[in-house]
C-alpha cells in the first residue's frame, strides 16, 4: 500500500504553474470556466452556504473557539448637538473557526510547504508565502454538488465513514452531472445536519464522515479547483492508521496545492437540487484578505 508521502509526489502539481506559483489548483479556474458558469444562472435564486459567525457554534476551545462578539459603542451615553449616535463593535475569532477556506500555508510535512516552499515561510508575523490572500481575486466558478448522504438514502453519514471513489462517481451518475477542469465540488456528508438536528457539539467535533486517500488522485484526475465539504476537516476522522492521520490534508493542500473549504451548510441547497434536478450552478466564496493569513472566514454562496 502506498504511503500518503508516495501519493502526494506522485500526484503532485509542485511546479505545473511555474516555480513561484502561490495560488495552486485555483489557476484551474480560467476566465472562460467562469463565464461558463455565469450561464448556470438561470432565476438568480441564492443559496447561502455559509453557517453563522456566533458564540454557539460547534467550536469546544482545543484548538478553536467560537467567535467572540463585544459591542464597543451601541449609541447609549453618546451627545451629538445633531442627534447622531453610532454602534460599533468587534469580533475576536480564530479565522477558521466557522465556514472557511485551509490556504495553502495551512498544512504541510518535511518542512516544505506546497510548491517546495520551505516551512519556515510561516512564523510568527504569519505566512511569508501561500497566505490566503493570495487567493484575493476570489475562488468563484462552477459549483458541483455531490450529495452522498442523499444516495445513500441516510440523513447523515456515520462517523469515521471513508468516502470512496467509487461514492463520487456514483453521485456523480446519480446526479446526472458530469466535472470539468476548473470545477469546485461540495461534498454533501449531511454532518451539518446531524449537529444542527441534535445541538450536540461534541460529537459533530469529536469524528466524521469524509473522503479518504483514495479521493486525491479521483480529484486531481478531474482537476477539481477547490473542495468544500459540510464537515469540519473534509476527511474521515478519525483515521484508520493514526500514522495516516489527516493525510488528505497532507496530499490535497501540500502536494496538489488545493484549497479546503471547510464546515459549510448545504442543507437548502441539496433540497432544491433534489427538486430540479440541477446540482450544477454559480459557486462565489471569496475570502478576506487577510495578509499572512493562513485561512479565512466565509460566506460562500451558490446561485442558480
Amino acid at each position: 500500500m502506498e504511503t500518503f508521502r508516495e501519493i502526494g509526489a506522485r500526484l503532485s502539481n509542485w511546479g505545473r504553474w511555474g516555480a513561484t506559483d502561490e495560488k495552486g489548483t485555483t489557476n484551474l479556474i480560467t476566465p472562460a470556466a467562469v463565464a461558463a458558469a455565469a450561464r448556470l444562472v438561470h432565476d438568480g435564486r441564492i443559496f447561502d452556504l455559509g453557517i453563522p459567525f456566533a458564540a454557539d457554534g460547534p467550536q469546544l476551545g482545543n484548538p478553536r473557539s467560537n467567535p467572540v462578539h463585544l459591542m464597543r459603542e451601541t449609541g447609549a451615553g453618546q451627545d451629538f448637538a445633531s442627534g447622531f449616535r453610532y454602534a460599533d463593535d468587534y469580533i475576536f475569532m480564530p479565522l477558521q473557526s466557522a465556514s472557511q477556506w485551509d490556504g495553502l500555508s495551512h498544512v504541510y510535512y518535511d518542512d516544505r510547504l506546497y510548491n517546495g516552499y520551505p516551512a519556515s515561510a510561516v512564523g510568527p508575523g504569519g505566512a511569508e508565502k501561500l497566505a490566503i490572500d493570495k487567493q484575493g481575486k476570489g475562488i468563484a466558478g462552477r459549483g458541483v454538488l455531490l450529495d452522498l448522504a442523499r444516495c445513500q438514502d441516510v440523513e447523515w453519514l456515520e462517523r469515521g465513514q471513508v468516502i470512496t471513489p467509487a461514492d463520487l462517481d456514483a453521485a456523480l451518475e446519480a446526479h446526472r452531472v458530469r466535472l470539468g477542469s476548473g470545477d469546485i465540488v461540495l461534498l454533501r456528508t449531511g454532518w451539518r445536519r446531524m449537529y444542527t438536528v441534535t445541538g450536540d457539539a461534541h460529537r459533530f467535533m469529536d469524528g466524521e464522515p469524509g473522503i479518504g486517500l483514495e479521493c486525491a488522485e479521483w480529484l486531481h484526475d478531474h482537476d477539481v479547483a477547490a473542495l468544500c465539504a459540510d464537515n469540519w476537516a473534509v476527511e474521515a476522522v478519525p483515521a484508520a492508521d493514526e500514522t495516516q492521520k489527516f493525510a488528505v490534508h497532507c496530499v490535497l493542500i501540500r502536494d496538489l496545492g488545493m484549497t479546503l473549504g471547510e464546515m459549510l451548510d448545504f442543507e437548502e441547497l441539496a433540497e432544491d437540487c433534489a427538486a430540479d434536478g440541477r446540482y450544477e450552478f454559480f459557486f462565489t466564496a471569496p475570502p478576506i484578505k487577510f495578509a499572512k493569513a493562513v485561512g479565512s472566514p466565509i460566506n460562500p454562496l451558490a446561485i442558480k
